[in-house]
């Protein structure tokens, strides 16, 4: 088994997915990519990972969304969620913790505090 940590990133930005790819496997983690909440269901219906990166605002299925139909699932229950998002108000915050995110990180992010966060969260 490999002790590298395997990060979902999901964002219909496709120049956040870039800058995220690129923090994240500039500091060790294996990364995977998703533009939006179903292409991430869709992914995690036949792959692995450790820890979900997620944005809020998406087509398709949002952030809320894909969270709430991950922590449906017994095999996702207890993955970590840290969301990524420009928002930042309280209400989001909590509808987020509800939902059944383990963290929240405000874009523009800091590439070391994000894996950081990744690390602290993926053990």
């Amino acid at each position: 088994m490999s002790n590298v940590t395997r990060v979902l990133t999901v964002d219909d930005s496709a120049s956040m997915r870039a800058l995220l790819l690129h923090a994240l496997r500039d500091r060790g983690f294996e990364v995977a990519q998703a533009e939006d909440g179903m292409a991430a269901l869709e992914w995690l219906a036949i792959n692995d990972t450790d820890v979900v990166v997620t944005d809020i605002n998406m087509p398709r299925l949002d952030g809320f969304g894909l969270i709430e139909k991950l922590r449906d699932h017994a095999r996702h229950r207890d993955r970590p969620i840290l969301v990524l998002t420009t928002e930042s108000s309280d209400e989001k915050k909590a509808r987020a913790r509800a939902a059944g995110a383990t963290g929240w990180i405000v874009k523009p992010f800091d590439a070391e505090k994000l894996a950081n966060a990744v690390r602290r969260v993926a053990l």
